[in-house]
């Protein structure tokens, strides 16, 4: 009778330490995890700033020819860089090679009007003078939400222009935003030294870019 009394007691006190360390050890897990995520959320709210990957960031244009067609294309970003917080884009600003206009080969060229003749017309003084003004600068100066205000400095001329449609994807690596703008040729001077043939020139020009950042 009493080996079975000292057999109870000696179960019980085992169940009582099973117990008592199961519920530390949940206890140290569930600070552990609460830990991780207020320091991910910390991290998350931390202004982080970016360098641009030239190579793999471009932006995308379009003129057009009022009523008639549009001309697209791409055009590099040389350098650059960007600033985020809280997954939203709180800063920046990239430098384009004016010298790297690609135009996007579709039906409106033929023989006579070529993609090669387009950029020469877009690289001379009559539009974006590239052999005097060889780059573009954009710089961010306030951002609200998926909107931006910048400044853009085109042909040594310096504007203020609204980025608008930001959105920012980050992860481990670093960062990718992306957004458009429309700015009016006219007051940076691009335009053609021929009235008649600017006239029927839209005069804004459309660009959307997608950039691709790391730390």
């Amino acid at each position: 009778m009493k080996k079975n009394i000292f057999l109870l007691a000696a179960l019980s006190g085992m169940f009582l330490l099973a117990s008592c360390g199961s519920g530390t050890e949940s206890a140290e897990v569930t600070e552990a995890t609460e830990s991780t995520e207020e320091t991910a959320v910390v991290e998350e709210a931390v202004e982080a700033t970016y360098t641009v990957d030239a190579a793999n960031s471009k932006i995308t244009w379009t003129g057009t020819a009022i009523g008639v067609y549009s001309h697209t294309g791409t055009i590099n970003i040389s350098e650059g860089s960007v600033t985020v917080s809280g997954g939203q884009l709180t800063g920046g600003s990239f430098t384009v090679d004016m010298s790297s206009i690609v135009p996007t080969k579709d039906a409106t060229f033929n023989e006579e009007n070529t993609p090669e003749k387009l950029v020469g017309h877009l690289n001379s003084a009559d539009f974006f003078d590239i052999e005097n003004n060889p780059s573009a600068t954009l710089a961010i100066k306030s951002v609200d939400g998926a909107s931006a205000t910048a400044d853009l400095t085109l042909r040594g001329k310096t504007g203020e222009v609204t980025v608008t449609d930001i959105t920012v994807t980050t992860d481990v690596d670093g960062v990718s935003v992306t957004g458009s703008l429309t700015f009016n040729r006219q007051e940076y001077d691009v335009k053609w030294a021929y009235p008649e043939g600017d006239m029927v020139l839209s005069d804004d020009i459309e660009l959307n870019f997608e950039i691709s950042a790391n730390r």
